[in-house]
């Protein structure tokens, strides 16, 4: 697919309610950690992330991983993973993006905003979510 038929959005992942003094960061092209953050007091955490959109719709990015056909999603590596070795978590969460609707890409595509998926950072152990995590909110947000 050319680069124009392609559109560039603003992604922005929020973790809410992160384990305290945990580090979570992006996952990078070459697998590494990117933009590693953590929070002392549990405030929220926020990445943003360029996404080239095609046509169908086709996610297209560095932070872009996919699974098939059909799925793609973002990695969010924590505590080891993410560049903490003395973290005693190695996990990430996968967040997926193929499900976001054509209307909000659009959207965000005019340049009116970033689509902003919000999730729950602590599992209901209390220790930091991973695997699959399903958005508690997605919306257009301001830049």
């Amino acid at each position: 697919m050319a680069r124009a038929d392609q559109t560039e959005i603003t992604f922005r992942i929020v973790i809410e309610q992160p384990v305290a003094g945990v580090l979570h960061s992006l996952q990078a092209k070459d697998g590494g950690p990117l933009d590693p953050k953590g929070s002392d007091g549990g405030e929220p955490l926020v990445f943003d992330f360029p996404v080239r959109v095609g046509p169908g719709p086709k996610f297209l990015g560095d932070q872009v991983r996919r699974e098939g056909p059909v799925r793609r999603f973002v990695y969010i590596r924590i505590g080891q993973l993410a560049g903490d070795a003395a973290s005693p978590w190695s996990r990430r969460m996968k967040i997926d993006i193929h499900d976001i609707g054509q209307d909000l890409l659009d959207r965000a595509g005019r340049g009116t905003g970033v689509i902003e998926t919000r999730i729950n950072g602590t599992g209901e152990d209390g220790t930091p979510a991973c695997a699959t995590v399903r958005p508690a909110a997605r919306r257009l947000a301001k830049r």
